[in-house]
């Protein structure tokens, strides 16, 4: 049994005891039952059924970007002093509404997940029993920007018993949502080649795999600039250029290994037309969304001389 007292102004003997079995170690520490919101329910109605969602706080589940559903599950309880002993049926519908009252109540600014379904729009509880789970899905994130918060809202609409009494609906505890940040869509494995030239020691060549991880949801990080180990964050940004008719994004590049002053990005390719990779042409550092192959040409100051990179990275 998990309680939840109400202390009011004149009586701190207001109480109501949520039942959840098979719930052991879960608390619902900000979850005291109410009708509406801001009316607490009192200790006189024993024997009566509530419906909630057992864990109505936020949850998250991360999302990559790609194509494909991706289902969840959540649980759905009636709290009641006494087993039910009736089937009751309840409602369940899609609620951005519940996704605006969050925001709301909590200083925030998701965004309602687009494209989301029930896997049913109702559920029966079983006689007998206090708790069921009820499942959706969620799909088209390859779709949707990585910066964008998103919440799936689903609220409890109706409760009855097999017998067509309603069951008063938890007005706090009536909704699950469901937060889902989708992955920076630019983290994965890269063949990176390349090289970076030397002022006094040459050219030394890169052909390998390279990981670059996120930093943000426009920001990924690799840890060598050419063949050297240092960090190199690039950033992908909004704005567009066209190379050989074709629609690119520029990247923004930087590291915290080098002082600003010391770190820079070339315009117009500077490298060794002898050393492979052929430049494509002579622009430089964009994103080809369509190849996923980044074209990078930065250089880092070591005692006032620049060490030139020039590097190809082709998403594996």
């Amino acid at each position: 049994m998990i309680g939840c007292k109400i202390f009011k102004k004149l009586s701190m003997k207001n109480k109501v005891i949520l039942t959840l079995s098979f719930l052991a170690g879960i608390f619902l520490l900000n979850s005291c039952l109410k009708d509406n919101v801001g009316e607490y329910w009192k200790d006189d109605l024993a024997g009566k059924m509530y419906a909630t969602i057992a864990v109505p706080t936020l949850q998250q589940m991360a999302l990559k970007p790609v194509a494909g559903e991706v289902p969840f599950t959540f649980l759905v309880n009636i709290a009641t002093d006494a087993l039910p002993t009736e089937d009751i049926t309840v409602s369940l519908i899609i609620d951005p509404a519940a996704v605006t009252l969050y925001n709301t109540n909590f200083k925030k600014s998701y965004k309602p997940f687009p494209t989301v379904s029930l896997t049913s729009a109702t559920l029966v509880i079983k006689a007998g029993t206090r708790n069921g789970y009820a499942s959706g899905k969620v799909w088209g994130a390859e779709t949707l920007n990585a910066c964008d918060n998103y919440i799936a809202g689903i609220s409890i609409a109706s409760a009855k018993t097999a017998s067509g009494n309603n069951i008063t609906i938890a007005g706090n505890m009536k909704s699950y949502l469901l937060a889902l940040p989708i992955s920076n869509p630019y983290a994965a494995d890269y063949h990176a080649i390349g090289y970076r030239i030397h002022p006094t020691a040459g050219t030394f060549t890169v052909d390998k795999t390279e990981t670059a991880s996120t930093v943000n949801c426009k920001t990924i990080r690799k840890t060598q600039m050419g063949d050297y180990p240092y960090i190199l964050d690039i950033e992908i940004l909004d704005v567009t250029m066209v190379v050989g008719g074709k629609t690119m994004n520029k990247v923004m590049l930087s590291t915290p290994d080098v002082a600003p002053e010391n770190f820079g990005m070339y315009s117009t390719y500077t490298g060794d037309p002898a050393t492979p990779p052929a430049a494509p042409s002579p622009d430089t550092n964009y994103y080809d969304p369509s190849t996923k192959r980044f074209v990078l040409n930065y250089y880092y100051l070591s005692g006032g001389a620049p060490r030139k990179i020039y590097e190809i990275l082709t998403r594996l």
